[in-house]
């Protein structure tokens, strides 16, 4: 019921364990603390061209809007973001971690690999039909993209692996009652809308052009189908 999920944490672990290789070896070099900033900022720009790619997907842009900025006041409200990190402090601690970037390479992490659509419908096909080919595919994309983010941002990408097993577990095991989000397609672009705006603060993030708290924009994933469903079901009513 959940394979899907499992395999997209150990690739999510192995792409960043070799990633670690990597960067143990372009450091023996002498080339990691010279291409590490450039790198970064290169990912970065990469994350925004996919979060505008995202974003892009064929739905109302004003729902999506309203969607984020109330989201993004409930997140900043319930301080989500700060949450978060508090649980990569206490990994890092367990761990005993001494990455400067631990922290930030596991939120940064999370939130990417949480956001997308693939994500959320994946989880609910693997669950409700015990089909783990979105998540698959996800998994080789999730992989390569780990080992790229723990080059430059550590061990704490590795950890990413525990919020998908939360968060794809429970949307597999809840997979019956959201079963209505495969039905219709608005519902994935409204996701892939929203997910895609937060991809695109994450790339803003890692080029260091600014400083936006993505994980407070969370929630605005579930506002957008709940719009939609809403919308669906009133326009519906009226005809």
């Amino acid at each position: 019921m959940i394979i899907g999920t499992v395999v997209n944490a150990c690739a999510i672990v192995a792409g960043g364990a070799v990633g670690l290789v990597f960067a143990k070896t372009a450091y023996k070099a002498g080339g990691a603390s010279v291409v590490a900033d450039s790198v970064m900022k290169v990912l970065g720009i990469a994350v925004i061209v996919l979060g505008i790619k995202m974003a892009l997907a064929e739905h109302d842009f004003l729902p999506v809007v309203v969607c984020l900025a109330l989201g993004t006041f409930i997140g900043e409200v319930c301080k989500i973001e700060k949450h978060i990190e508090r649980f990569g402090v206490y990994l890092k601690k367990t761990v005993k971690s001494e990455s400067d970037t631990f922290v930030s390479g596991f939120l940064s992490a999370s939130i990417l690999f949480c956001v997308g659509a693939t994500a959320i419908l994946g989880s609910i096909q693997d669950g409700l039909m015990n089909d783990p080919e979105l998540l698959l595919v996800k998994s080789i994309l999730d992989g390569v993209t780990s080992v790229i983010f723990a080059m430059t941002m550590g061990i704490g990408v590795l950890f990413a692996a525990i919020p998908i097993i939360i968060y794809q577990g429970a949307l597999s095991l809840s997979a019956s009652q959201l079963s209505f989000l495969l039905s219709n397609p608005v519902y994935v672009n409204g996701i892939s809308a929203a997910g895609g705006i937060l991809v695109l603060g994450i790339g803003l993030n890692l080029a260091q052009i600014t400083r936006l708290r993505t994980g407070n924009m969370l929630p605005s994933l579930l506002l957008i189908p709940l719009y939609d469903v809403v919308s669906i079901h009133f326009h519906t009513f009226f005809l």
